[in-house]
């Protein structure tokens, strides 16, 4: 389970992102890197990292599922995915 403040502050850097995203894209296409340079350095998507949706774990991120490694493996035990078989893990 990660830390509450770790996922605060994965929150705090989406809504920069989303606050600064239309500027950032106008200062680009302008090619005002000075400009870039003084936005909020949490403002760049490329910051943000990817968590489990269901525990906060920061480490093997299922994209496709959105949860980490390890709760795709409790919900697909549980038969909670469909399409999913237990093999010989």
């Amino acid at each position: 389970m990660a830390k509450e403040s770790m996922k605060a502050r994965e929150v705090k850097r989406q809504k920069l992102v989303a606050k600064y995203a239309a500027k950032r894209a106008q200062l680009k296409e302008a090619g005002d890197y000075a400009g870039l340079a003084k936005l909020p350095r949490n403002s760049n998507p490329i910051r943000l990292h990817n968590r489990c949706k269901l525990t906060g774990r920061p480490k093997g991120y299922m994209r496709l599922f959105g949860i980490s490694r390890i709760s795709f493996r409790e919900m697909a035990s549980k038969g909670l995915i469909p399409g999913v078989k237990k093999a010989s893990w």
